[in-house]
Formats: C-alpha cells, sequence, structure tokens
C-alpha cells in the first residue's frame, strides 16, 4: 500500500467552532511559508528531539502532538519510534496541509485532525502519551484549563503528558546538555545578536507569563496528574524553555 494512503486530514471542529479565534504557529498567518526554515535557523529540532528523548515513548505506542503546526514534533517521535501511532492536532487548516505533505514525502503514517487542544481527539484512556511543544503559551486560561483536563481523561492510567514551552522557574538558566554561547563572531553569535528582540519579546509577553515560576508544572496538578515537574530546561535563543512531565496515576 503506499504511503500516502497512511496520511489523513480530519476536521472535527463544530460549527460553533469554524470562526473560533486562533493564534497561528508563526504568529501571523502569512509567515506560515516560512515557519519550517524560520524553526531549523532558531534550532528548534534540538528541543523537540530532547522532548521525544524525555518522554519515552515506545514501540507501538499511541501518541497525540497537541498543537502540532507543520508536524515537525510527530515526525521527532516517528523517527525515534516509526512503529508508533501518532495523531497530530492543531487548528490551523493551512499547517495540517503543510504536515501531510511532509508526512508523504517522510513515507510515514500520520493522522492529523483539525481541531482545538481542549477537545483531543481520542478515547477516554486510549493514549500512551500526549505531547506539545512550544504550543501552550498561545492558549487563553481557559483553553489550557480544558487542555490538562482533557490530556487526563484521553491518556490510560500511567499514561505520561510532556510539555515543551518557553518559561520555567527561572530566566537565563543553562542546561548542561545544552550551553549557551555568549563570545565569539561564531554564526551562533551572530544569530543570537539578530535573536535579541525576539528573545526580549518572549520574556515581556504575557501570554508566556502563565507558564513563569510552576505555571505549567501547576496547571497539570490542578487538572490531577500525578508527580507533575520539570524535568529539564535549556537556555534557547528566544529565552528559557522548560521541560514539564506529568503521569495520569494509576488509579
Amino acid at each position: 500500500m503506499a504511503a500516502s494512503t497512511h496520511v489523513r486530514i480530519l476536521d472535527q471542529r463544530t460549527p460553533e467552532d469554524r470562526n473560533r479565534p486562533f493564534l497561528p504557529g508563526a504568529g501571523k498567518t502569512w509567515l506560515l511559508p516560512f515557519y519550517d526554515a524560520f524553526s531549523r535557523v532558531a534550532g528548534v529540532a534540538a528541543l523537540q528531539e530532547r522532548a521525544v528523548e524525555l518522554a519515552g515513548i515506545e514501540p507501538g505506542q499511541t501518541v497525540a502532538d497537541i498543537g502540532c503546526g507543520t508536524g515537525n514534533l510527530s515526525f521527532a517521535v516517528l523517527a525515534t519510534e516509526p512503529s508508533a501511532r501518532v495523531t497530530g492536532l492543531d487548528p490551523d487548516g493551512d499547517a495540517l496541509r503543510r504536515a501531510a505533505r511532509k508526512a508523504r514525502r517522510r513515507g510515514v503514517a500520520l493522522t492529523l485532525v483539525q481541531g482545538y487542544a481542549d477537545r483531543i481527539p481520542a478515547e477516554d484512556t486510549s493514549l500512551d502519551h500526549v505531547v506539545s511543544s512550544l504550543a501552550l503559551h498561545h492558549i487563553d486560561d481557559a483553553g489550557r484549563t480544558a487542555f490538562a483536563r482533557d490530556a487526563l481523561r484521553a491518556l490510560r492510567p500511567g499514561g505520561r503528558v510532556t510539555v515543551l514551552d518557553f518559561g520555567g522557574p527561572a530566566a537565563n538558566v543553562e542546561d548542561a546538555g545544552h550551553p549557551a554561547h555568549r563570545h565569539g563572531h561564531s554564526p551562533v553569535h551572530a544569530l543570537r545578536h539578530l535573536t535579541r528582540p525576539m528573545r526580549s519579546r518572549v520574556a515581556h509577553s504575557p501570554v508566556v507569563a502563565r507558564n513563569h515560576s510552576d505555571g505549567i508544572v501547576t496547571l497539570l496538578a490542578d487538572a490531577g496528574f500525578g508527580d507533575a515537574r520539570e524535568v529539564a530546561h535549556a537556555d534557547h535563543r528566544f529565552g528559557r524553555v522548560t521541560f514539564v512531565q506529568a503521569t495520569r496515576p494509576l488509579s
């Protein structure tokens, strides 16, 4: 069977959702064609690979990628575990169509769903993992709370949620595995200089502020997850990023 038959886009939006606003992954709709190139230059792939490593996804497990955009975190999952069954969820239909084209070129199986983070496309207790990369700060307070509760619903007992996003307990803290380069004239140094305004915007963004301190940890704990904690962090070019995990209790 051709690989392309394993890639599909479903629309789970209700009539009320059709005009529901959302913030695109690139910030502006017209920036979408540049999103993947920008992500590569910004080094987002390494963060996503780290998130997949921390998630500990095993062969054949079911995974929902929330706020999947053009599919880069989903592809990182499939590169690590090709037999994983991955569903990407995003409200941006144009981004999902790009993800579908990329999946067909890679010859991987991927289900893509147009919808919102407060309604994860999975039956109760049917998922092994919920993952999300740099998407949670795009969601308003009500949507964040609903996402956390719905992730708890969809995960099996013992299932895990892994969130990568801006924020965390303190700013400008380096992960020993991802040191920052602050001196010299390397391309990395030049990129840091060029991206300094973006770093400042992230640091002072009111939407990112909800992730500061233990914002994501508290969000998941309040939803009923056990053992919610930051498991890693990195000082990225655009600001501090945190990796947060939590587990659905066994009972």
